[in-house]
């Protein structure tokens, strides 16, 4: 025995759809804002790694911070400080999750490394 559909469920999928279609959008595009914010977390960790690799080999802050800043992107901020054993390099940028969050979303790493002797 099948259920026919009457005159007054015309429709209701396309009700139902109206009203789920938005909380999925959101939820995706909530995923691709987390996606984006994690790769720019991870392009500052190489960026970081990068220069603390260079500073323990001994060379110049301002090469550790332009190397930094081209595995990280362009828009990274590099900071170099060495206290003669040790060299630590910290890179920050904002996240491109602005149109989604209202505002910038900072990510930032930093990597230490023993100076070579």
């Amino acid at each position: 025995m099948s259920v026919r559909p009457g005159p007054r469920d015309r429709g209701a999928v396309t009700a139902e759809l109206a009203l789920a279609l938005p909380a999925v959008v959101l939820v995706l595009a909530a995923l691709l804002v987390t996606a984006s914010v994690a790769a720019g977390q991870l392009r500052c960790a190489e960026g970081a790694r990068a220069g603390a690799r260079l500073a323990a080999l001994g060379e110049p802050d301002a090469t550790v911070a332009d190397v930094a800043r081209r595995v990280a992107g362009e828009g990274a901020r590099v900071g170099v400080a060495r206290d003669g054993t040790w060299a630590e390099v910290t890179v920050a940028a904002d996240g491109p999750a602005a149109w989604f969050t209202g505002g910038a979303v900072a990510v930032s790493a930093t990597a230490t490394a023993w100076v070579e002797p």
